[in-house]
Order: structure tokens, then C-alpha cells, then sequence
């Protein structure tokens, strides 16, 4: 498929819900659960089938729906300063903390209030469809085959524009990340430039503390991605916390899965 008409075929099979009521939040807790306990062994399993953090009280939480199922399959957050703590560290500068360069972050001072962490992407295993992604919570590749136009991912693409979104309507400024060199190589294809604030550490893998700029990320994006972040943004906006019915991950995206 085209990237010209990217944004209408993700229209066709999935949209984008802010997980804003508990019984939302709870939605999300359970797929990370699914992905993070139960998949990929990254937690330990738990009797209730949420996997959920101290963090996520002063985070925003958001979903992907598969219209066809009502199926929720794939979920992010963005982790906030604790408004009762706000120099309490997010989860990467706890895990970064002898590896942060304070050249680069000293600097800026940067109001705690206006920044956050992108934290927990998560994709049902059923959906990272592509090959050497399956032990990955979360893949976004963008490098195209030799002789094949550039084709992104759906899903992965859309939490990341969404979570742009959400952090754009918070008001924040800074974002941080914890990611392996790859997918951060693949971020900056899409817009905007993420920059190395530390040196690599083991975390499920090798990965390095990274900071992007929203505004300039937004700016920077191409017509075809912008005009996707701006079809994410418009439905986060449009939503109001309404019944949102849910199904099972079924086999509905299986045309599309052939035909991507």
C-alpha cells in the first residue's frame, strides 16, 4: 500500500481512544498484561491480569481499537512528572541514572511540568506480523525492501503519532525515551530528530535515553505523516469518554494483513 493513501487505510480498520475512564485504563492494563506478562515474559504474571505501575497514576493512556472486532490491540502511555513528587524521576531516568549526560540535559533546564516519557507501547502478538518482530512489545519499521516503495505499520505508527498527540494537548514540551538504536533510526524517518541524552544500557536489551522536541517533531513531519498525526489527533479530540464496545482479537485485519 501507498503512503499516499496511508491514512485511509488505517481509517478502514482501526481508530484511537485516549483511555480516560478507569474501565478504559483497565482495558489497557489488561493487554499490557497480555504482551508484557504473558507474551513476551517481561513481568512476572499476575492473578488479577493487570499489569499496571506506580507510574500510571500521573500518566495518559491510550488505545487501538480493530473496528471489525471491537478488539482493543495495542496501547501506550506517556508517564507525567508526579504532581505530588515532581522531581521524583520518570522510569528512564531511574534506569539511566549513572549514563545521562548532563551536558545535554543541564543546559536546557527543563520545566519538569511540561515534559514526559513515552513508556509501555505494546501491540498484540497477532499484529506485529513481521517477521523477527514477534518477541518485540513494539516494532516500527520504516526501511523499505530493495526495489519496494517506503510502507509503515499501522498500528506502531499510529501510538506514536497519538501519543504526540496527547502530549501536544497536555501542553508538553519534552519527550523522553528509552528505545533500541533501531527503532529510533525508524522515529526519525518520520519527523523530527531524536537526540541521545546518555549512553546505552541493558534494559530488555540494549537500549539508549533519547529526547525529542514536540512542536519540532509535529513541524518537521512529512505531508503524508502529518496528515496522518492530524486524522489521530482529530479522533483523540473527538472523543468523550463514550461506550466504547469491545470484542475479541479475532481474525478481522486478515485481508488487510495479506494485502499490507
Amino acid at each position: 500500500m501507498s503512503v499516499l493513501n496511508f491514512s485511509e487505510g488505517y481509517r478502514q480498520y482501526f481508530e484511537v481512544i485516549p483511555a480516560d475512564t478507569e474501565a478504559l485504563r483497565q482495558e489497557n492494563y489488561r493487554l499490557r498484561h497480555e504482551v508484557y506478562c504473558r507474551d513476551l515474559g517481561y513481568e512476572a504474571t499476575r492473578e488479577d491480569g493487570l499489569e499496571s505501575d506506580d507510574y500510571d497514576r500521573h500518566s495518559l493512556h491510550c488505545l487501538v481499537r480493530a473496528l471489525g472486532s471491537g478488539a482493543f490491540v495495542g496501547c501506550a502511555r506517556i508517564v507525567m512528572a508526579d504532581p505530588t513528587a515532581p522531581d521524583k524521576p520518570l522510569p528512564f531516568e531511574a534506569a539511566c541514572s549513572s549514563s545521562l549526560d548532563q551536558r545535554v540535559l543541564a543546559p536546557r533546564r527543563l520545566d519538569r511540568s511540561k515534559m514526559a516519557e513515552i513508556s509501555r507501547l505494546a501491540i498484540l502478538g497477532r499484529y506485529r506480523r513481521r517477521k523477527g518482530e514477534n518477541n518485540r512489545p513494539f516494532a516500527l519499521e520504516t526501511h523499505p525492501q530493495e526495489g519496494q516503495q517506503l510502507r509503515l505499520p499501522y498500528l506502531p505508527v499510529a501510538l506514536y503519532l497519538a501519543l504526540l498527540a496527547l502530549a501536544r494537548r497536555q501542553g508538553i514540551e519534552t519527550l523522553f525515551v528509552l528505545t533500541e538504536p533501531r527503532l529510533a533510526s525508524s522515529v526519525n524517518r518520520l519527523g523530527g530528530e531524536l537526540i541521545p541524552v546518555g549512553g546505552p544500557v541493558e534494559h530488555r536489551g540494549m537500549r539508549i535515553p533519547s529526547m525529542m522536541d514536540v512542536s519540532a517533531t509535529i513541524g518537521a513531519m512529512n505531508s503524508y505523516v502529518r496528515s496522518f498525526f492530524e486524522l489521530i489527533a482529530d479522533e483523540i479530540d473527538a472523543f468523550r469518554s463514550q461506550a466504547i464496545p469491545t470484542g475479541s482479537a479475532t481474525d478481522d485485519i486478515s485481508e488487510f494483513l495479506r494485502r499490507a
